[in-house]
């Protein structure tokens, strides 16, 4: 476990993550999570008193990594960009699981399903943990629906978020 304080943050202008609120986690602090890992890996641990788990940093290229702040995060923490947060994280090794009802309605749609194998874990635990973050049965139906067709449309996770804005 590493622990540290650090700025929230957000980006300026910065292709698909413009206007994204994170933190920064130093190739240092990288290493002692996850040695000599350059890819995304998930972590787990406290963001002040706010629990995370199975949350995903990404390598920002140079060694370095963010972990964005999703809305579960901002509500959880009352963090905003500029405020000091205290980050206590560890490697989560836990293995994720795919939603099985979308799974389910996927293998209705052999295109989608195709495409959706084709995807990196990764990508696949976006959609699948999408979707199981819905609150209602309602919004995740919603949910699964435009999984399966952005799927069927050949895009992924941030292709099919970017669509549903009009962006």
């Amino acid at each position: 476990m590493i622990a540290f304080s650090t700025r929230v943050k957000k980006f300026d202008k910065k292709g698909e993550k413009t206007g994204w609120t994170y933190i920064e986690i130093s190739k240092r602090y990288a290493d002692q999570i996850n040695p000599g890992c350059k890819t995304s890996f998930r972590i787990k641990g406290k963001l002040d008193h706010h629990e995370i788990g199975k949350t995903a940093l990404l390598p920002m290229g140079d060694g370095d990594f963010i972990l964005p702040f999703n809305s579960a995060i901002r509500k959880g923490t009352g963090k905003k960009m500029g405020d000091l947060i205290k980050v206590e994280i560890t490697l989560d090794t836990r293995e994720l699981t795919l939603s099985k009802d979308f799974v389910r309605c996927l293998k209705d749609d052999p295109i989608a399903f195709g495409f959706f194998k084709s995807l990196p874990k990764g990508h696949q635990n976006y959609f699948s943990k999408w979707i199981d973050s819905a609150k209602t049965s309602a919004t995740k139906t919603k949910r699964i629906t435009m999984a399966v067709i952005a799927l069927a449309l050949k895009q992924g996770y941030g292709e099919m978020i970017r669509a549903s804005k009009g962006k």
